[in-house]
């Protein structure tokens, strides 16, 4: 396992970057603690702690984000009116992952295991793990990137061209094992077949909840597809002045994408069933040390620096930062 993800972090320095992803923020909610009267005291750089290593990220109803260790699969979580963090689950180990992460509206917090092969489900106030699905895909895959949809959570491969599906039964139930959905990416989609080259990164709904988006890095420069979920035909989406080599965590806010890039954040405006869209603008900060991930929060957009392709230690340093959101 730890061989494998040496090895990722040799494609990640070429800019094949595995990210997180980001769910869809809500309207401010009431905080789990109190919070100011004022969202313009909350802090705008979030420090994480040393040697995490994170990638993902997840910010839900309440105002709390979560970030997964590449290294060890823990799960950290940041209060963003105070700054403040805790370890909510210290993971599996060396060798772990936590690549993508998703919310839905129970609270739950959907992990892709990257080279584990598995989504973790947890209880995103406790910590505990609720459900574990094991064994997914082939023998090299890599559970990435999350989203959560109305009707189900649902997982890019990075390295064969399927997504993984946790369909939500009656009142949001979890299925079994055998309940997992395995869904071929057909029609314009096409996978690099250089080992280990990361090929399906990002992934959202789209404006009007009928498809989902996900970013094939490898497709022309870095290709935007509207993929159908009931048979995974995918097509790729006309994205006026924007390509994604290096995109990995993406989330869609009303018909705004936002789509981080080792160096920048593109914000695209897209047509309400995703099949086309334009670049807005692309937004630049000091603090950027190569975004992975992407949520918004109320007036605010929050990023994760996963600071790829420097090498993790277990003094290297991490943060999060805040913008004004940018429609």
């Amino acid at each position: 396992m730890r061989n494998k993800v040496l090895t990722r972090r040799g494609f990640l320095g070429l800019g094949a970057a595995v990210g997180g992803a980001a769910v869809l923020g809500a309207a401010a909610g009431p905080a789990w603690a109190g919070e100011p009267a004022g969202r313009e005291s909350w802090p705008t750089t979030l420090r994480l702690p040393d040697g995490l290593h994170p990638d993902g990220l997840a910010i839900g109803r309440l105002p709390f984000a979560y970030f997964g260790s590449l290294l060890t699969a823990a799960i950290y979580r940041v209060d963003l009116s105070t700054g403040e963090g805790e370890f909510i689950n210290e993971g599996l180990g060396s060798g772990h992952n936590a690549i993508g992460l998703a919310l839905d509206h129970c609270g739950r917090l959907f992990i892709g295991g990257g080279w584990g092969r598995t989504i973790t489900v947890m209880d995103g106030r406790t910590g505990e793990v609720l459900t574990t699905y094991e064994g997914l895909g082939a023998a090299n895959a890599c559970v990435n990137l999350a989203t959560v949809t109305r009707d189900a959570a649902w997982f890019t491969d990075g390295l064969n061209g399927v997504l993984f599906g946790v369909p939500f039964g009656p009142g949001g139930t979890l299925p079994g094992r055998d309940g997992i959905v395995t869904l071929p990416l057909t029609g314009e989609w096409r996978q690099s077949d250089a080992q280990w080259q990361i090929t399906g990164a990002g992934i959202a709904g789209t404006p009007d909840g009928r498809a989902l988006l996900v970013v094939n890095q490898y497709v022309d420069g870095g290709t935007l597809f509207r993929v159908d979920p009931r048979t995974g035909d995918a097509r790729r989406v006309a994205v006026e002045g924007a390509k994604f080599p290096t995109t990995n965590g993406i989330c869609v806010d009303g018909r705004t994408l936002y789509a981080p890039s080792q160096t920048d954040l593109a914000v695209i405006r897209l047509t309400p069933d995703g099949t086309r869209g334009s670049l807005v603008r692309r937004v630049t900060d000091p603090r950027f040390d190569s975004p992975s991930a992407v949520a918004p929060w109320g007036d605010r957009l929050y990023l994760t620096n996963s600071r790829f392709p420097l090498p993790p230690t277990p003094t290297t340093a991490y943060t999060a930062v805040a913008l004004p959101r940018h429609a």
